[in-house]
This record gives C-alpha cells, structure tokens and sequence, in this order.
C-alpha cells in the first residue's frame, strides 16, 4: 500500500496520521466521491480479481472503479494502513421486486471499532443507497446524512440497513422509474450478522455475480458516482443525475437516454473513466438498481 499514492488518487489533502473519526469519515467521504461503483470490466471482457494488488492497480493506477468487494477490500486495507481496527462483515443486498433478500452472502462491508464504539464502513454500495459517512452499529436510531436518514435495526443478532426516502421531482417523467418505486417511502439495503468473514469466503460470490447469466451485474452495466451534491449513474444508455434535498425535502432528478456513441465521452467527462478494452452496454434485467 503506497497511502500516499492512495490519498492522491481520492484528491485527500488532509491530515492522515491520527486514526480517528474525523479522518476516518473525511478520507471516506473522498474516496466515494472520486471512486465509481462499477461492473464495467464485465462488459469489457475483463474478469474481476479478488486481489489487493490488482485492485489496487486497477483503481489506484488506472483510476477506476469498482463493485463492493473492491472498494470495501481496498478500503480495509486503506484504513488498516493508517492504524484502525477492521474487519470484514457479508451481507445480503435486499431486492424490492421480490420482496426478499438475497439467500446468499453477495455483498462485503466493514466493520472499525474505533474509541469503544462499532462503525459501519460501505463504500461499495453506490447509487442512491450509498453511505457518505460511516454509520453508528445501534439500533433503531436515525442517522441523517446528505443522501437521506439512513438507520440500523437489529433483530435477534441480525443488523438491517434501510434509507428513508424524499419525493423526487423527476425532469423527465417519462423515463422514470415504476411508480410503486417512487412510492416506496423507507427502502430496506441488506441484512448482516456480526460474525467476521474472510475474503475467501467471498471468492464464489465474486465468481457468481459476473458469470450467472441472472446476476444482476450480467444483465446491466452500472456506473454511479457520488457528487458534491448528489449522485450521478450511467446504467445501460440511461444517464441519471439527482441533486440531494433540492427544495423541501425533495430530490430533482435528470434523466437521458444516450447514443452508444456518447457513451465512451460520458464515461470521460462524468466519471473520469477510459476504458482499456471495448465496452458494450446492457441494461436488460428488470431488477432495479435505484
């Protein structure tokens, strides 16, 4: 880990010696800001490693994104570097068409004791459910945060994470997404236990999401972005940008349909992202990723 190079690549100027809250939270919040949530290499013919050094290089050198098991694994090894108490935790993502969560683990989060206190740290979720602060492990409390109050509720040793959602003042109301979407007003994220993992036990997961002809991340290929003020996705040709708590307790939300020869030059100028291999978009599951 060369944490210089790191604290370069996320444009964090800030103190870094002192393994605290405050840095913890600061160093996060840039790492979201300048790392996608990605699966392009799917789309590109690239198979994702489970690997800190290609990783590191992929991210950290190319300047690329990456799914939940490479930014959180990056991210543990960052915080790790700098002094704090990590560890790994498996989660399963909740899917509101089915109304259920995923029956396997297929999402990696951390866990940081820091000052006798339990934070949750996910920077590998992306879009409109990303956290942009670590988290607090208690129940029942909420948690406000510029994307929305998010809060934890624990059931008999199982943690859940929802989000509350604002009404959203979509610009393009034809391509929007279903209503009953829209009408969700608290979105359940993912259960978890506390029982710390190994990587290695997320090395089918890894395997599974970008080879079963039904993943998800098969199906569709996601680039999202946290902003200053909000978030920006390229899903399949769909370009969505939603500015956070625009006006009374509302999100504005901008949608576009793109020509495959726009595609490459958004990636650029949106996402900061070239990419090495031809890059094929898809966009053909009916789960949603908002």
């Amino acid at each position: 880990m060369d944490i210089k190079e790191y604290l370069d690549r996320i444009s964090y100027r800030g103190p870094h010696n002192k393994p605290d809250l405050a840095t913890m939270s600061d160093i996060f919040l840039h790492h979201i800001q300048a790392v996608p949530f990605e699966n392009l290499s799917i789309h590109c013919g690239e198979r994702i490693e489970l690997n800190l050094e290609a990783t590191y290089n992929k991210i950290v050198k190319k300047k690329r994104g990456g799914w939940c098991m490479e930014n959180n694994y990056l991210l543990s090894w960052v915080l790790k570097t700098l002094g704090y108490d990590v560890t790994l935790l498996g989660a399963n993502v909740f899917f509101p068409e089915m109304d259920a969560y995923a029956e396997e683990i297929d999402h990696l989060l951390l866990l940081v004791q820091l000052d006798g206190k339990s934070y949750i740290v996910d920077g590998g979720f992306g879009m409109p459910y990303q956290l942009w602060q670590p988290m607090e492990l208690v129940s029942g409390t909420d948690q406000p945060q510029t994307p929305g109050i998010f809060r934890f509720q624990e059931e008999s040793g199982t943690w859940y994470l929802e989000k509350v959602k604002r009404k959203q003042l979509v610009v393009n109301q034809s391509t929007s997404t279903s209503q009953n979407m829209e009408d969700e007003v608290c979105r359940r994220i993912y259960l978890f236990t506390l029982q710390p993992r190994d990587i290695e036990e997320f090395r089918s997961c890894n395997d599974h999401l970008q080879t079963a002809p039904d993943s998800l991340f098969v199906t569709k290929s996601v680039c999202s972005l946290q902003t200053a003020d909000g978030i920006r996705a390229l899903v399949g040709w769909k370009l969505t940008e939603m500015k956070y708590n625009y006006r009374d307790n509302m999100d504005l939300v901008e949608i576009r349909m793109l020509a495959d020869e726009e595609i490459e030059k958004t990636l650029k100028e949106k996402f900061n992202i070239t990419l090495d291999k031809k890059f094929v978009p898809a966009n053909t599951s009916k789960l949603s990723v908002f």
